[in-house]
């Protein structure tokens, strides 16, 4: 066993109590962009997001540069927004965080990560990781507050701009390893449609030529905002990644799954109505993450604009404990 997975396998052997957080109430809006005061330096906001039918639609996604979809209990998705280049004025609903996003996050140089609260058992790793936690028992008065719109616990919300710290303005993918080119690449086949399943959840990618861009299906409805906006994403993502239950349950019994994202392993990757074929590569947990072609090293260049990356198993793997 590798020092990342003892490591792992330590903190989540300690006994699990859900951090609970209570704040103030509030009704959702979904708009413009708030850059925030820039006390404390610049970095990416990455923000927890509840992901089950209640929880939609969701507020600010449209505005992540990055959004990742991940596994958790019970087979269900729950997504991470990843800001760099603007954040709007409120996202959420905000959720929990889980020991994936640790090791996912490293490699965006000291991000600040907002969510709802973590099991106990996992809080000494989330204190320990290269990131700036915000909870709402953490963070400045006002940042976090509970909506009307919804039934507690899907309906904690994030005002950004309360936070005191700004994001840089850059796209937070480049700090991730992505390159981005306007020129379509060359190979690939034509593909119109994407689906990719988790155990108990749903995505589908259908291009629209008049768009130029992959429209967001969840659970076959259409993925919206709160303000009514489709969700698009320029660039998808399939990284086949190494699936383990941890140690860690939810209160119904349910096991914790964890995603590698450190190691290699293969990819696909949808733009301009085209599905390439790639590798992907993080050799240790604060480096990027590069996709290649099958055969060459220069990076794939995903297309300008917002990136979704679907975390899913890797044919061979999960099932064990990690």
């Amino acid at each position: 066993m590798d020092a990342s997975r003892r490591r792992a396998a330590l903190v989540a052997g300690l006994l699990a109590a859900l951090l609970a957080a209570c704040t103030p109430g509030g009704t959702p809006p979904d708009g413009g962009d708030s850059s925030g005061p820039t006390q404390g330096g610049a970095s990416v906001l990455a923000v927890k997001i509840d992901n089950v039918g209640v929880a939609r639609p969701q507020t600010g996604l449209d505005r992540a540069d990055v959004v990742y979809a991940e596994r958790v209990e019970g087979g269900l998705s729950r997504l991470m927004a990843v800001y760099g280049t603007r954040v709007p004025e409120v996202v959420g609903p905000v959720r929990s965080a889980r020991e994936t996003d640790l090791e996912l996050l490293g490699q965006f140089s000291r991000p600040t990560l907002a969510f709802s609260g973590a099991q106990r058992a996992l809080l000494p790793a989330i204190a320990a990781a290269p990131l700036r936690a915000v909870t709402p028992d953490s963070a400045p008065g006002g940042a976090f507050y509970r909506g009307a719109d919804r039934p507690a616990p899907h309906n904690l919300y994030l005002r950004p701009g309360k936070l005191d710290r700004a994001v840089s303005g850059t796209n937070a993918g480049t700090l991730a390893g992505f390159t981005y080119a306007a020129r379509v690449p060359e190979g690939g086949r034509p593909t119109s449609q994407r689906t990719v399943s988790f155990p108990a959840a749903r995505f589908d990618f259908t291009w629209s030529g008049p768009q130029h861009r992959w429209l967001v299906s969840m659970d076959g409805r259409p993925a919206t905002t709160a303000s009514g906006t489709r969700l698009t994403a320029a660039t998808v993502v399939v990284q086949y990644v190494d699936i383990h239950d941890s140690r860690l349950h939810d209160k119904l019994g349910n096991a914790s799954p964890v995603s590698r994202t450190v190691g290699s392993g293969r990819a696909e990757v949808l733009r301009d109505a085209r599905a390439y074929p790639s590798h992907w590569t993080r050799p240790t947990p604060t480096s990027p993450t590069h996709f290649t072609p099958p055969t060459n090293t220069s990076p794939l260049p995903f297309a300008p604009g917002p990136t979704w990356i679907l975390l899913a198993q890797a044919p061979g793997t999960g099932g064990g404990r990690g």
